[in-house]
Formats: C-alpha cells, sequence, structure tokens
C-alpha cells in the first residue's frame, strides 16, 4: 500500500521535492560561481523559495495547527532573515574590495569623487597593489599619467 493518499499528498510531495531541488541548486550555486555577488545570489534566492515550499509542503502533511504554526513561524523568520543577510554580505564585500567592480553594470555605492587608483580589482582592502610605485604616483599625480 502506498503512503500517497490523497491529492493533498501528492501537492505536498511536489512541494518537498520542488524544494529540496531549490535548496539543492541554492548549494551548488554556492560552491560553483566565482564571486561573492553571484554567490550571495544564489544563496539567497532559490534557497529562500525553496525553504517555503518545504515548509508549505510540510504544513500540508502534517496537517496540524500546532505544526502549522510553527512552519509558518520558520517561512516568516526565511523572508525576514535572507534579504537583510544577502545586503549586509554584499555591502561589506563591496567595501573590503572583494567585488569586481569592473563587472558591475550599475554601482551605486561609488561616489565618484574618489577614485581608488591603487586597488583595481578582487582583490582584500588589506592587500598590497600589484604596482606600487606606478599606482602610487598615479594616485598623487591625479591620474594624468606626468610623473616624477
Amino acid at each position: 500500500m502506498s503512503d500517497v493518499q490523497g491529492p493533498a499528498d501528492v501537492i505536498a510531495l511536489i512541494a518537498l521535492v520542488g524544494g529540496a531541488f531549490l535548496c539543492f541548486t541554492a548549494g551548488l550555486g554556492l560552491v560553483r560561481f566565482p564571486d561573492v555577488l553571484t554567490r550571495m545570489h544564489a544563496g539567497t534566492k532559490p534557497q529562500a523559495l525553496g525553504v517555503l515550499l518545504i515548509m508549505s509542503g510540510s504544513a500540508i502533511r502534517l496537517q496540524g495547527w500546532s505544526a502549522t504554526w510553527m512552519l509558518l513561524l520558520v517561512a516568516l523568520f526565511q523572508l525576514l532573515t535572507a534579504p537583510v543577510t544577502a545586503h549586509m554580505i554584499s555591502r561589506v564585500a563591496y567595501r573590503r574590495r572583494h567585488v569586481r567592480r569592473d563587472l558591475l553594470m550599475v554601482d551605486e555605492l561609488h561616489t565618484g569623487e574618489h577614485s581608488d587608483r591603487l586597488f583595481r580589482g578582487d582583490e582584500p582592502a588589506d592587500a598590497p597593489p600589484e604596482e606600487p610605485f606606478r599606482s602610487l604616483r598615479e594616485s598623487r599625480d591625479g591620474g594624468s599619467g606626468r610623473g616624477g
């Protein structure tokens, strides 16, 4: 005899399998993607929907008010914390220069007043520049290329 006994069980099964697949793709994206922003996107977008699907499928399958309220609280907590966490990670990565700014289509955090000529790319803020003397000279000259 099968454990699936009605349409509610079929819907719960589809939600659980779909949520598990989305959580798996989120984990795979965290391992496979090359930089902080794409990993952050992979860790929040499909994972949040995957957890919501798993919570929905579990609520349908368990069919109890106490379990449903607990799952609803877990889903609400997930929806409130995932975007905030992703935002904070991206801000820290940007400020610590772990983001390749040349690949950004829109850089809303760049003020335009001060251009960082010593660091150009995906290195941490405390890493030494690749060509320190040329970069320092360009920084002092204002980027005009006339050095002394």
